[in-house]
């Protein structure tokens, strides 16, 4: 399996985006939580420590070029926008835990698109998003004692 940071970095050079210290650092965070969403804040506040010349504004667009290119997903949830790294490039659906923010990857079966069109005379679908919410296994295990 290559290394999750490797292929960022290669991601990075394929859509000719510089490597730079600050994106450097935005991949560590986000390669070191495979499993759950990071919230824009907690990544904002993470590269002001490392970088304190750094906006708010560029972190947003690095997380925006990140998202163009696959690198990661940016969701909004109840608690604002939150990013997560894109561990393969195949659309795919999640469970999140809302105890712990765990993310599972599920798999839905064919989405039936011409019934769905079929509801929407003269719309264009651009995309679609599907998260399950709840607790994991762990979690309810842990509310149940």
């Amino acid at each position: 399996m290559t290394d999750p940071k490797a292929q960022a970095m290669a991601v990075l050079q394929k859509n000719h985006l510089r490597v730079t210290k600050q994106r450097k650092t935005l991949i560590d965070l986000l390669v070191a939580n495979p499993d759950r969403y990071v919230s824009v804040t907690e990544v904002d506040k993470h590269m002001r420590q490392a970088f304190p010349g750094a906006s708010h504004n560029t972190v947003y667009r690095n997380l925006e070029e990140f998202q163009e290119i696959g690198l990661v997903e940016l969701s909004s949830q109840s608690g604002g926008m939150v990013v997560k790294y894109r561990c393969d490039e195949s659309h795919h659906h999640h469970f999140i835990c809302q105890r712990c923010g765990r993310v599972q990857e599920i798999q839905l079966p064919t989405i039936d698109w011409d019934f769905l069109t079929q509801q929407l005379p003269g719309a264009e679908i651009t995309g679609h998003s599907f998260e399950l919410y709840g607790l994991c296994a762990q979690c309810r295990q842990l509310a149940s004692h």
